[in-house]
């Protein structure tokens, strides 16, 4: 499996636009790591599918104009899924792919 990350938008967008998205290949990783990468993607696609009122949000979120937004974009078996959320709108199963996708770019 190959995820893809990037970063557009919020205060930093002129910095962010000259970057390439991290790449993380999940046959690069350690097995622990890469069962970990799987159980996270496995959670948040269909979370990222799902609107937000469905997800147990009751309201709709504002508009934030300097929110970051974030595409990640899983290559698997010829398929690709690409999942887009912002920081106003973000799914838990998301964040926690995001935040695992940062973490693990940050280290290499």
């Amino acid at each position: 499996m190959r995820v893809t990350l990037a970063t557009h938008g919020g205060l930093a967008a002129p910095v962010l636009a000259g970057l390439p998205p991290d790449v993380v290949d999940s046959h690069a990783l350690p097995e622990s790591a890469a069962a970990e990468l799987s159980r996270l993607v496995a959670a948040a696609v269909p979370a990222a599918a799902a609107p937000a009122a469905a997800a147990g949000d009751p309201e709709p979120r504002r508009r934030a104009p300097d929110a970051m937004s974030y595409s990640i974009t899983v290559e698997e078996g010829g398929r690709s899924s690409v999942l887009v959320q912002s920081d106003t709108d973000m799914s838990p199963e998301f964040a926690a792919l995001l935040r695992w996708l940062k973490e693990h770019v940050a280290r290499e």
